[in-house]
């Protein structure tokens, strides 16, 4: 095992002093990257309108998108296991291809995740109230229980990352333990369809096009596996045991999704009307028609859960971001957002930043329209930002520039894997970035049906005046 000096001398050839403090192992930075990518919170934000869209047979296009991800999560894993440091991919991307393309990267990366924070946070709010009050919050009263969680979040994240791994690992015990034995225990006890059920597409007419939008929605479910590189300087034997975590969260994650989708759909006792779009909350309808109305409320506790802890690591992550940025005097006001505390030795600044602008982004909760173009921004973003990582690893790979000589290496299969990856991200962020109104709200103009791949360009563009003025005053 890696000694915490002999990490601190691995930070030290990278350029960068012990800040953070090291406090974490393998299974709490693997319970991070669950956390983050987060199987319920992912199955409910895709299964209605994927199933909808395709039918059962959604389910084949939720499987490619894993296979697809897994290939990034490879990618990622030898970069992480080389370079182990907060906010990877904009250090991974100017080490490999220079600091510009960095700095664009790094600033994509942060903005992305703020965004899917506060759709993490917005989703939360009505099931936070559900199990407390028993009714769903109504216009502000749910962007202000959303902010709530984040402004607790961030008094648990500046705690310190091992409270945040403690209570991140009950968090996903519960949430782990809750979804297999649900989805077992419905596929043995309570199903309703025959297996052949999930090859069905159940009368929707399925075109290309439909099945490209299913894939879209699925990539929402494979994001957030990256959450473990970002932690690196404050894991132990972070070389080692990153890379354990990206790949085993993915396969993990992905595993439960899947096996929790089968489960209801084939648990379901009225799958047309789940198809048609009639029952507004599926899952939740087939748990508690199978269990009793007596699960309800520990159904709610679980999903509860999982929201909580996905908001918490999704938090410390994307703080570690902004730190990454900040420390190299990338960002606006970098010298306070640099600053770590000394009590905790964590980034409370950043955080702090990655809390406000992420409460500003929930106003946009009052307006569905707005909220649904977030929800998009936030999945392209990520997806750019894997492109970006896999573009860089490619390009360096084949140049000459880059070997990867890490604790964790794919051998002679690397390169290869890297193409996989390559091409899958080319394909599934151009496909994410689509303009389709079967993803926008109901009613949207034309503009907002452009909105996401809009604010993308314009983010974009943001990123590279950023990165163009930077590199003109350190010249």
């Amino acid at each position: 095992m890696t000694t915490p000096s002999k990490d601190a001398g691995q930070l030290a050839e990278l350029g960068y002093d012990q800040q953070l403090r090291r406090d974490i192992g393998l299974f709490s930075v693997f319970s991070i990257g669950v956390a983050t990518v987060a199987p319920v919170v992912g199955l409910y934000a895709i299964f209605s309108l994927g199933i909808q869209l395709t039918g059962p047979a959604w389910i084949l296009m939720l499987l490619l998108s894993l296979a697809g991800q897994l290939t990034v999560a490879f990618v990622y894993s030898e970069l992480a296991s080389e370079f182990p440091i907060a906010g990877g991919p904009y250090y991974w991307t100017g080490r490999l291809i220079g600091p510009r393309f960095g700095m664009v990267t790094g600033i994509i990366y942060a903005l992305a995740v703020s965004a899917a924070l506060a759709t993490v946070a917005f989703l939360a709010a009505p099931w936070v109230s559900l199990l407390v009050t028993g009714s769903e919050p109504q216009g502000v009263n749910r962007a202000l229980i959303a902010m709530a969680l984040l402004v607790g979040a961030l008094v648990v994240n500046s705690r310190g990352i091992k409270i945040v791994a403690f209570l991140v690992n009950i968090g996903i015990a519960a949430e782990v333990l809750g979804s297999l034995c649900i989805g077992v225990v419905l596929i043995l006890f309570f199903r309703n369809q025959p297996a052949s059920t999930l090859l069905d597409t159940m009368g929707t007419m399925p075109t290309t096009a439909t099945f490209l939008t299913a894939m879209a929605v699925c990539g929402w479910a494979f994001v957030g596996f990256d959450a473990s590189a970002s932690v690196a300087e404050e894991t132990s034997s972070a070389g080692n045991n990153i890379p354990k975590a990206i790949i085993g969260a993915t396969a993990a994650v992905g595993a439960l999704v899947v096996l929790v989708a089968g489960a209801i759909t084939l648990a379901s006792n009225d799958l047309p009307a789940i198809v048609s779009g009639k029952i507004a909350d599926p899952v939740t309808q087939v748990v508690t028609t199978s269990f009793g109305a007596w699960s309800e409320r520990p159904f709610y506790a679980i999903v509860v859960t999982t929201f909580l802890a996905c908001i918490v690591s999704m938090q410390a992550y994307t703080g570690r971001i902004v730190f990454g940025l900040a420390r190299d005097g990338v960002l606006p006001a970098s010298k306070h957002l640099a600053v770590v505390s000394r009590s905790n030795q964590v980034p409370v600044m950043a955080m702090t930043l990655v809390t406000v602008v992420t409460g500003l982004a929930l106003l946009l909760g009052l307006n569905d329209k707005a909220i649904g173009t977030m929800i998009s921004f936030g999945t392209m973003g990520l997806y750019a930002t894997f492109f970006l990582v896999a573009a860089a690893a490619l390009f360096a790979r084949l140049s000459g520039r880059w070997t990867p000589n890490g604790a964790f290496r794919t051998g002679r299969l690397g390169t290869a894997i890297n193409i996989i990856a390559f091409l899958w991200l080319a394909f599934e962020t151009t496909n994410i970035a689509w303009p389709r109104v079967e993803l926008a709200p109901p009613g949207s103009t034309g503009i907002l049906v452009w909105a996401p791949l809009l604010i993308f360009a314009a983010v974009a563009l943001f990123a590279i005046a950023i990165a163009t003025r930077f590199r003109k005053e350190t010249a």
